[in-house]
């Protein structure tokens, strides 16, 4: 098993969910016929009634559309910063994203709290620190390429929460897919961050992708601009494409067979163009690739998350997933082929069956590897190698970050109207 510097934890794994006929209440919503049907909901039996499901889905529907319109009309306020000072404009976009990034903290941390178990690989120590108060802190670089096997609809979250803890949350690009484009406020916002949408049509994303990966090379000198110059950037790639569902495990049969190799257990077969094309483009400018291998506890072996861990699960009935489990590793860009197309998709398989075997050992013992050498006490890591924490804001002082310019933008507009009306008396 090709597990890189990983540490096997031998002692018997916790059961990850107790096999028994659903008993009425507790609202399974696996499909007929999957892996998790008839399978007690591994969060236990739901935890709020009807009525206070309606109640939370108000609250948190009003949360999250009240701040996405204040960040929004926050992006339009400061859109003219283009024309005139791109240097400005950029940094004005990055501190909106950092806004969107407290939103979604600070509401999975309200509705949908759980458990952050992160362990690493070596070429990673010292990387990682949890701070006294108990919360993550990571020392990233600022450039960096960052994949993820996709599990969940809101796997973004978390590992833009990623960013957060090193304070980079301002700074992240993902790659999306194009219907993403057209959702009120959200797709229109996420244009204003230069998120790069995808309608897997290789011909006509190439030179879309292309532009806005020239501009992730560009330099800038105003705020929030980078200590080499060139602007942080933290582009996130799924390269499966997908979440894993039956349906998409479906499809990553057809194209194993098609391709004539063996596909993953745990997994979908990532595909490698688009990944590709970004590490040829931005190679010059970044020295690592990140991956993170996620997995969610009470999934059992063979079972989609997104069956057991729907939102409405999550964060109306009280029940998302005991703990979030992350492993990260890194490889050198210069490490990796980057000349021939045939050579990288092979290099990305192998990464793929690597992150497999992890995802093996996970299934099997209820942990990932980790690096017991980097325990230190002082740095709040375990003695197994591990940082248990929870995904929160540092400060909640910081959710006044998303009104901030819209409550000065409307005090402007005031002193001008009642500059105007006792002006207009003496006209």
């Amino acid at each position: 098993m090709a597990i890189q510097n990983g540490t096997v934890r031998k002692r018997n794994p916790e059961p990850l969910l107790k096999v028994e006929p659903s008993s009425a209440g507790v609202g399974n919503s696996e499909s007929p016929g999957s892996p998790t049907a008839g399978i007690q909901h591994p969060a236990g039996e739901v935890k709020y009634s009807g009525f206070s499901q309606v109640v939370r889905a108000i609250l948190l529907a009003t949360w999250f559309n009240c701040a996405v319109v204040a960040i929004h009309a926050t992006q339009f306020i400061g859109a003219p910063l283009y024309w005139i000072n791109r240097d400005y404009y950029y940094a004005y976009m990055a501190l909106t994203k950092q806004s969107f990034a407290i939103v979604g903290i600070a509401g999975t941390r309200w509705f949908a709290q759980t458990k952050v178990r992160v362990s690493w690989d070596k070429g990673l120590r010292g990387q990682f620190h949890k701070t006294p108060a108990g919360r993550m802190e990571t020392t990233f670089p600022e450039r960096l390429i960052y994949l993820s096997n996709h599990q969940i609809y809101t796997e973004w979250l978390y590992l833009w929460w990623i960013a957060y803890t090193s304070r980079m949350h301002g700074h992240i690009y993902i790659l999306l897919k194009e219907s993403l484009r057209y959702v009120p406020f959200l797709g229109p916002g996420m244009m204003f961050y230069g998120f790069i949408f995808m309608a897997r049509k290789w011909l006509s994303d190439k030179p879309r992708l292309e532009h806005r990966l020239n501009k992730l090379k560009s330099r800038h000198k105003g705020p929030l601009s980078g200590s080499a110059g060139l602007d942080p950037m933290w582009l996130l790639i799924f390269p499966e494409g997908t979440n894993l569902s039956a349906n998409t495990r479906k499809g990553s049969v057809k194209w194993a067979e098609k391709q004539g190799i063996p596909d993953m257990r745990h997994l979908l077969l990532p595909r490698s163009t688009g990944l590709f094309f970004c590490l040829q483009q931005l190679e010059d400018t970044i020295e690592w690739v990140y991956d993170c291998t996620i997995a969610y506890e009470g999934t059992p072996k063979g079972g989609f998350a997104p069956e057991i861990f729907t939102i409405r699960s999550a964060y109306l009935q009280g029940r998302p997933p005991k703990s979030v489990n992350m492993y990260w590793r890194r490889f050198a860009v210069s490490s990796i082929p980057l000349t021939n197309a045939k050579e990288f998709d092979n290099w990305l398989i192998q990464r793929w069956r690597e992150k497999d075997d992890i995802l093996e050992q996970w299934y099997t013992t209820g942990r990932f590897p980790s690096d017991p050498e980097s325990a230190d006490s002082m740095r709040g890591i375990s003695k197994d190698g591990f940082i248990e924490t929870e995904m929160t804001l540092n400060n909640w002082m910081e959710i006044g970050q998303l009104y901030v310019v819209l409550a000065a933008f409307a005090l402007v507009i005031n002193v001008v109207l009642k500059i105007w009306a006792l002006f207009s008396k003496f006209m």
